[in-house]
């Protein structure tokens, strides 16, 4: 009898190693991971700078509560402020768990403005976490089936339009924030229009609401800047992140400027061990890593070049509706559900994935190499030719 909750279905690949952008099975064979554990290993697998904090702070100190002070947590608090602009940080285990510090954040600052029972404002297709609250702001249906009753709190409108935003602002007196992806992930590579952000964090500050972005996949370098909220020159209220702050150590991060930075006090939250020393020497070496060998920039580069890639080599091919992405996060739509297409990738030493039921995800490592990319481009394109 299997062990484990069946909460993954039939896994038939065992992977037993890696190393940069490929891993190796049991059986001996090799794979380009192109989907870098769901956007989480930017620095690929085995990096050295992290393998060398992990064993430094192992043999040194592997954990204390927060009553007590603990250096690299405030090392990689600074590090992620200065990379930022944001004020304060509040260290989780995951994204979910970040996405509810926010949740939770914004809820108070409604309680202390006097608003009963303060709403968030959250998008169709979105994806926040799968803990009761965050599925409850989740825009995903089947996500959520079987899970009522959903904790109250939020109204929905369609991504990518502001309009809808101020008709809900119109009509709702009780919202506090809203809380919105940069780039959707898990709801097909959705890019919106260049200046919804900034129309965003104009209708915010009209009302009094906290701009809350979820960068959990879109940060720590995945789109070609450090956050993608750094592509439209604002500010959000509060940011999250997870993913690739740990690069495969589950980290996670709430930050917070301005009103919302001061809102949490002592007994307000906390977590047994958000912010141990391990996962922080694990981040402060992400961090650093990214910003010392220029991996941002690259994420940005190779992104516009599997762009042009893919764009040219299916421009003819009637299957495919759209191919759209920011920096190495990148969607290829079809006109049919293709979830077959991931099994059929191993077969060509690709670990890909397919999102929203007909979209091909990409995802790869920042430390790609050109012959990777090329191997990549070629798989994916041969694979969407003969489906």
């Amino acid at each position: 009898m299997d062990t484990l909750m069946n909460t993954y279905g039939t896994r038939t690949l065992t992977l037993v190693r890696g190393e940069g952008s490929r891993v190796w099975d049991d059986q001996g064979n090799s794979y380009i991971d192109a989907i870098s554990g769901i956007a989480v290993c930017g620095l690929g697998h085995s990096h050295p700078a992290v393998t060398r904090a992990l064993c430094d702070q192992a043999g040194t100190l592997l954990h204390v509560s927060n009553l007590y002070n603990i250096p690299p947590q405030r090392q990689l608090a600074d590090l992620l402020c200065e990379q930022t602009g944001m004020e304060r940080v509040f260290f989780s285990n995951s994204g979910a768990e970040a996405n509810e510090a926010a949740i939770k954040l914004a809820r108070k600052y409604g309680a202390a403005r006097g608003i009963e029972r303060p709403a968030i404002l959250v998008m169709e297709n979105s994806f926040h976490g799968r803990t009761l609250a965050t599925l409850s702001a989740t825009g995903n249906k089947k996500a959520q089936e079987g899970f009522a009753p959903l904790v109250e709190g939020f109204i929905r409108v369609p991504y990518n339009d502001p309009e809808a935003v101020r008709a809900a602002a119109a009509q709702h007196a009780n919202i506090v924030a809203v809380m919105v992806e940069p780039v959707q992930g898990e709801g097909g590579v959705r890019v919106p229009a260049p200046g919804y952000l900034n129309q965003l964090r104009e209708i915010c500050d009209q009302n009094q609401w906290l701009l809350m972005l979820d960068e959990i996949q879109t940060g720590n370098g995945r789109t070609g800047r450090y956050f993608a909220f750094q592509h439209n020159g604002i500010q959000p209220d509060v940011l999250t992140t997870a993913k690739g702050l740990g690069n495969g150590v589950p980290i996670g991060a709430c930050l917070a400027r301005g009103q919302a930075a001061e809102i949490f006090q002592p007994g307000s939250h906390g977590s047994t061990f958000g912010g141990n020393p391990l996962a922080c020497r694990a981040g402060i070496a992400v961090v650093e890593t990214l910003l010392n060998e220029g991996l941002i920039a690259r994420a940005a580069q190779m992104g516009d070049w599997l762009l042009e890639q893919f764009r040219e080599r299916l421009k003819d091919d009637a299957k495919v509706v759209d191919i759209r992405g920011k920096g190495l996060m990148i969607g290829l739509e079809l006109d049919r559900p293709c979830a077959e297409l991931v099994a059929q990738a191993r077969e060509r030493e690709l670990l890909i994935n397919v999102t929203a039921g007909n979209t091909l995800r990409l995802l790869p490592p920042f430390i790609l190499t050109e012959a990777e990319a090329e191997q990549l481009v070629t798989g994916v394109v041969e694979l969407i030719r003969a489906f």
